[in-house]
């Protein structure tokens, strides 16, 4: 659904993201599923596509997550099947939101997509304030459209609900009655979400600064790279022509390649080039140039190069293509900025993690959901990302030994933070070290 129809939904409102951010969202998420070639550009090489792939697959390539408490393991169970997708959608629009549904017995997830959204309000932050989105399905030979309405404010987080069928494929149609459809039926046109934080929704977004328009939207993280992949695409194209062609290109007087009044077909554009000039002392001739291929490759590659630069890849990744596939344990050399490109993309998640243990924690206690509790995200949760990227565990452990042996730390402190033990009072302390 369009922004312009989510405003329509909600007359007297307006998108608050700029005309420029909008084209740029629009162009990314066209740029990850294109796979048609156009006249001047071949997307075979679906960069965006690998790049997202490549780094989500390293990012949670060792990734483990746990609980002590009940409802925090069934929520991370419930995480654990959006993760993947939610990362992806948030690298690609560079920012996406995970909209917690209450069951009986947990949680379920739906992944918002940024291109799926208008953003009435941002706060200070870059936090959205006012967001409406929209679902789609079909019923009763019909297209209901159920739009949604999330305003936060001091207290909490006000939603409003909409209807709309439409007979056709396409448009909103007349707003209808949230109980004409069995899907709606139990959902109330406003309701009021006490004491809950922003919005009720996960927020996943990248933290690199807006390249687009200077504003507090979040960018993907090819953003940077997209007039290079416009020219890689570029480059493809003209490789593959070159090859299409082959080594022949025929030139012949202007007048043999204007159309036929008998209706025969144009000759292809490229491979014939028409010279104005009287056909007797031009008739055709054989052009037949070596094949470019070497510098083609040669370009594709520094394009690469530069690529991996400009997002803060492994250099290789992209452009070696003997490049075997890596996973987080196994990229134990990239202590440069690919490295780092890794763990700010671990933080979004873990972000993600301690909001939903918040926003989850209350929800569940509103909605009566089984074995729920405020879960306290640095007590009730560990997560571990492997050693690969992030600093060893053990290494840090041996670190946290010479301390304890230069008297530095308490032993007991050591045992505490090693097993994610609670150690701010004595009493705490004298219960790790009894027998």
């Amino acid at each position: 659904m369009s922004r312009k129809e989510l405003e329509h939904a909600f007359e007297g409102v307006k998108d608050c993201t700029s005309a420029a951010m909008q084209e740029a969202v629009d162009e990314w998420f066209e740029m990850y599923f294109q796979e048609e070639a156009t006249e001047d550009e071949d997307p075979c090489q679906r960069l965006p596509t690998l790049i997202v792939s490549k780094l989500s697959r390293a990012c949670f390539g060792e990734y483990e997550a746990k609980s002590h408490q009940i409802f925090g393991q069934k929520l991370l169970q419930s995480l654990a099947k959006v993760r993947r997708k939610a990362v992806q959608l948030a690298l690609i629009g560079g920012e996406a939101w995970l909209k917690p549904i209450p069951q009986k017995e947990g949680f379920v997830f739906e992944v918002m997509r940024r291109d799926g959204v208008a953003i009435f309000s941002r706060n200070q932050w870059g936090d959205a304030e006012d967001l409406a989105s929209a679902r789609i399905f079909w019923e009763k030979g019909g297209r209901y459209t159920l739009v949604e309405r999330r305003i936060q404010t001091d207290k909490g987080v006000k939603i409003q609900n909409r209807l709309f069928y439409s007979k056709g494929q396409s448009g909103m149609g007349v707003e209808v009655p949230l109980s004409q459809v069995a899907q709606c039926k139990d959902l109330k046109a406003e309701i009021f979400l006490n004491d809950v934080p922003n919005l009720g929704l996960i927020r996943l977004f990248n933290e690199m600064e807006n390249c687009v328009d200077g504003s507090l939207d979040s960018v993907s993280i090819y953003a940077p790279a997209v007039a290079l992949i416009h020219n890689i695409n570029r480059n493809e194209k003209q490789l593959w022509k070159e090859f299409e062609h082959g080594e022949s290109r025929v030139f012949a007087s202007a007048d043999l390649l204007r159309r036929r009044p008998s209706g025969d077909l144009e000759l292809p554009k490229g491979l014939f080039v028409g010279l104005d000039d009287d056909p007797q002392s031009t008739g055709l001739t054989i052009y037949s140039p070596q094949l470019r291929q070497e510098s083609f490759l040669q370009r594709k590659k520094e394009y690469l190069r530069n690529l991996e630069s400009l997002i803060g890849l492994k250099r290789g990744l992209l452009s070696e293509v003997d490049s075997l596939q890596r996973t987080a344990a196994e990229v134990t050399g990239s202590s440069g900025d690919y490295s780092l490109t890794i763990r700010e993309i671990q933080q979004i998640w873990e972000r993600g993690v301690e909001q939903a243990a918040v926003i989850c924690g209350k929800l569940g206690k509103m909605y009566g959901v089984l074995h729920s509790c405020e879960l306290d995200f640095e007590k009730d949760i560990s997560i571990c990302w492997g050693d690969g990227i992030l600093p060893t565990t053990e290494t840090k452990w041996q670190e946290t030994l010479q301390m304890v042996q230069m008297g530095l730390l308490k032993p007991e402190i050591a045992v505490a933070q090693r097993f994610r033990l609670p150690w701010e009072t004595r009493q705490h302390q004298q219960m790790i070290v009894q027998p």
